[in-house]
């Protein structure tokens, strides 16, 4: 009897480790800190200058598989009227027809279609870029600083600092290309907590 409950014992404990270990390969489930977020872009100015913007309002989902990265995925929607250039009548052109038409698409959206790891802490990412009813691919150059226990609430925490470059005439934003440059910079950073 005593042997059969100390071989129950080691079994259930074996069980629960390996059950355990299972747990840990599972993907997880990031909700945005969007207190510790920006998504920016900057765009050459008529040569002269670089102008810099940011989108105030926005939301997604993110899933990380730290086993098998290409596994995880990332969701974006932003409003577009949120846009901020610091400068007023700016904001005001850039959201009329000229440029973003925010009246009628108020959204833009990204959708990561695949992960690929290309070194320690480094990802690119592909996905699609819904922008003026057009959806076309982007790919993103990401690093993740830091994926671990967050120093204040002991959470899960992720972050992640993303570049990437697309040029505005594909998706229908030629107003003075090339004079405002076509090519537009963008900067995304982001922390993330596990659900």
């Amino acid at each position: 009897m005593i042997r059969n409950t100390a071989f129950a014992a080691v079994t259930a404990l074996a069980l629960s480790g390996a059950f355990a270990a299972s747990a840990l390969a599972e993907p997880v489930d990031y909700a945005f800190d969007k207190t510790h977020a920006n998504i920016t872009f900057t765009i050459n100015h008529l040569g002269f200058s670089t102008a810099h913007g940011r989108f105030n309002t926005f939301d997604g989902a993110l899933t990380i598989d730290e086993e098998t990265p290409a596994n995880s995925a990332v969701t974006v929607t932003i409003a577009t009227d949120s846009l901020d250039t610091f400068y007023d009548k700016r904001n005001e052109h850039l959201k009329s027809k000229d440029f973003f038409n925010v009246a009628e698409f108020p959204e833009m959206t990204f959708k990561s279609t695949s992960v690929e790891k290309t070194g320690d802490d480094m990802l690119k990412m592909t996905g699609d870029l819904t922008m003026l009813g057009v959806t076309k691919p982007v790919t993103l150059d990401v690093t993740v600083p830091k994926l671990g226990a967050h120093p204040m609430s002991g959470a899960k925490a992720v972050g992640f600092h993303a570049t990437g470059t697309i040029k505005r005439s594909e998706w229908g934003m030629t107003t003075f290309v090339p004079a405002v440059s076509d090519e537009v910079d963008i900067v995304i950073d982001l922390e993330a907590a596990a659900k």
